[in-house]
């Protein structure tokens, strides 16, 4: 019922034309991008495009973030382009359900808060190297292939006319904001080149040159794949990379919308939707997909805060595969082209590139490694996993290095050491250094007041500590220690005083 709610909110909540227009300006750049992925997997049009239709009805009902557009997306499909040429297109849409019953399991443990830990280098890179891709994607429309299969630059008339429209477009979209927002000015941009390539008569790149999009409603279909071990061990794979791929894409697109809106998603809820939208797609012919950064960008831009602008989107796909399909087709890709460079303009983190000397140079390192492995490889999961690789080790050796001790003998003759920084694996070294069993009197008192006990690496080191001074017979106390590290170092052969003082409680929110 909440997901409905959400749908059929109160007027005052929802402005229903910018949801509207919203939705049309959305559909009409998802077709173009969700053909091209398709025939980029050596698919039918039309598998793009039920993907198109189903991802995007299906998380805006029931997903985790209002605003947040979905559908078939090239980072998914790239994972399975290998799979479908090696055993068909039944084997995809096996790999396809596979996938989302992974990402549905991982929304009911409540795994989505993960996304937290990816750091905002991080996101800078994914941004930044999404961008670029975004644009260069669009600098591709700029080619045609001719009767042989070779792939050539536009030439001569064709070029001038199509770079000029082009830059019509962005001119449109960058200035009719400064009139007025009541419009979207994707979508005045795509209606103004549109009538003036019709009314002039001007010869010039269409969707219909991607390929034609008329077809019927998507029809329920068992996957045709043997149902043994054997299917399994082969998509088992594919599904899981794709579920990966998916839900980091999704996630982080998640939050991008959070910061833009400043609002709350819920990451869990989003992961079981997308789970059971690319199931659906799995046993309807669709090719599966995530969230699409840019047309979420698109939505949001337009004036959409809500759900409603994603399942118009949806539902206009639907009516143009089933009836719309020769009227988009004269839509000129030009004006597509621009609206989507405007697009990759505006998710470009310019802010990152003014900020630069400010940053610590380790996250400067960070941010361009992820926007490089984003542009070369175009694998933004891999790039947002070696990102949060190299910040997390970034971060353990800076940690590393502050464990410090304070060293100083009562009037009793009492030696104290009192530890600051955290006690982990990357400090254990450091930390056992500073200690002189021999040279130091019979009782010894270590205190964490300022220090924090974090993995396993440092409840060993201090085990080992405590044995090296119970060897010379000096006594070795530990105080202010955690209550789960009281526990485990019940076990070590330390003389254990633990004060009064306890560490703080540390809580994590949890996620609604």
């Amino acid at each position: 019922m909440d997901a409905f709610t959400n749908i059929f909110d109160f007027p005052k909540k929802i402005n229903y034309k910018n949801e509207l227009l919203a939705g049309f300006t959305v559909a009409m750049t998802m077709i173009p991008e969700s053909l091209s992925f398709a025939i980029l997997a050596g698919l039918s049009p039309l598998t793009g495009l039920y993907a198109a239709f189903l991802m995007g009805l299906i998380t805006a009902v029931f997903g985790g973030r209002p605003g947040m557009v979905s559908g078939g997306a090239g980072a998914t499909v790239v994972v399975l382009i290998a799979l479908a040429k090696s055993h068909g297109v039944e084997y995809l849409f096996a790999t396809v359900a596979l996938a989302g019953v992974f990402q549905i399991l991982v929304g009911i443990f409540k795994l989505g808060k993960f996304v937290r830990l990816i750091p905002q280098p991080v996101m800078y890179g994914f941004l930044n190297g999404l961008a670029v891709i975004i644009f260069m994607a669009q600098v591709e429309q700029f080619k045609f292939v001719d009767g042989n299969g070779a792939v050539h630059w536009l030439q001569g008339n064709s070029l001038y006319i199509m770079a000029g429209l082009t830059a019509f477009t962005i001119a449109i979209v960058y200035f009719f904001p400064k009139l007025t927002k009541v419009v979207p000015a994707s979508l005045v941009a795509i209606i103004i080149v549109f009538g003036l390539v019709l009314g002039l008569n001007i010869h010039t790149k269409t969707v219909a040159d991607i390929a034609h999009i008329s077809g019927s409603f998507p029809a329920f279909h068992i996957p045709d794949v043997p149902f043994s071990l054997e299917t399994l061990n082969i998509i088992f794979p594919y599904a899981l990379i794709m579920a990966g791929v998916g839900l980091i894409e999704s996630l982080l697109t998640l939050s991008m919308v959070d910061e833009i809106t400043n609002s709350k998603g819920n990451a869990n809820r989003e992961s079981v939707a997308q789970g059971l939208a690319n199931i659906t797609n799995g046993f309807f012919a669709g090719m599966g997909g995530c969230a699409m950064v840019a047309q979420t960008l698109v939505n949001l831009n337009a004036g959409s805060r809500a759900r409603l602008s994603g399942i118009i989107a949806s539902i206009t796909i639907l009516i143009i595969i089933l009836v719309g399909a020769p009227f988009i087709e004269k839509i000129p890709m030009a004006a597509l082209v621009g609206v989507m460079m405007m697009v990759a303009i505006s998710t470009f983190q310019w802010v990152s590139i003014r900020i630069v000397n400010k940053m610590p140079k380790s996250d400067i390192f960070v941010g361009v490694i992820v926007a490089m492995i984003t542009i070369v490889l175009h694998n933004l999961a891999l790039a947002v996993l070696v990102g949060v690789i190299i910040a997390s080790l970034i971060f353990a050796w800076d940690n590393a290095k502050r464990i410090r001790a304070r060293k100083y003998v009562d009037e009793d003759g009492v030696k104290y050491y009192e530890i600051s920084g955290p006690l982990f694996f990357g400090s254990v070294t450091a930390f056992a250094e500073k200690f002189d069993p021999a040279a130091d009197p019979d009782k010894v008192v270590v205190d964490f007041k300022e220090s924090r006990i974090v993995d396993m690496s440092a409840i060993d080191a201090l085990d080992k500590l405590s044995r090296r001074y119970h060897e010379l017979n000096k006594t070795l106390h530990l105080r202010h220690l955690s209550e789960d590290c009281r526990k485990i170092l019940k076990t070590a052969e330390a003389v254990i005083d633990v004060s009064i003082e306890d560490d703080p409680t540390y809580k994590v929110m949890p996620e609604k």
